[in-house]
């Protein structure tokens, strides 16, 4: 028996919109490829938006690209990162049909829906989000005034405690004390000739 590991996302769709975000991002632009992971979908962002008048259709349908960063494209290729020129979004669409691109205020996003999500799960009505809400809240006010009435009940404990301590710590020191000055009277006495009164 072997355990066999089944990705949400194709590994091969990821790596390539990973490596397509890195090698046509906007350098110029002061921000980075970001990986944002939500409940339902993955996003990979890159700034600078589609290079040289090219569409999100154009991408899709007619497999072509244009490179906005030649020097890293190159290096890329070198490193077999890539291996085809406009090959990108066809191997993305062949692993994930779903995937879906878009351009938000000159940033390239590539989206991959999460199949693991279920939507239908996550909207419970809203009576059933209220109950569940006053139900957790309940709960937590309950807890709070029994953990209080603890502490408040310790607390009288300790007061108790600490009160009846003193005073036998006042009864007790009084005591040794007295038998102190008692055994050093009769000390003095047995050892001189000083009388003490």
């Amino acid at each position: 028996m072997y355990r066999v590991d089944i990705p949400e996302i194709s590994k091969a769709a990821f790596r390539e919109a990973v490596i397509n975000a890195f090698c046509h991002r906007d350098y110029y632009e002061y921000d980075s490829v970001n990986i944002a992971i939500f409940k339902d979908r993955l996003e990979i962002r890159n700034p600078g938006g589609l290079f040289g008048g090219l569409t999100i259709e154009q991408i899709k349908s007619e497999m072509v690209s244009r490179r906005r960063n030649e020097i890293i494209a190159e290096l890329f290729h070198r490193i077999h990162f890539v291996e085809k020129w406009c090959r990108g979004i066809s191997l993305i669409l062949s692993k994930e049909p779903t995937a879906d691109f878009k351009e938000v205020a000159d940033i390239f996003i590539t989206t991959f829906k999460r199949k693991n999500y279920d939507a239908d799960s996550n909207d419970l009505d809203t009576s059933e989000k209220t109950s569940k809400k006053t139900k957790k809240k309940t709960s937590k006010k309950t807890s709070k005034e029994n953990s209080r009435k603890t502490r408040k009940a310790n607390r009288k404990e300790s007061e108790t405690s600490k009160k009846t301590s003193k005073k036998t710590n006042k009864k007790t020191s009084k005591k040794t004390s007295k038998k102190i000055e008692d055994q050093i009277a009769d000390l003095i006495r047995k050892n001189s000739r000083i009388s003490v009164k």
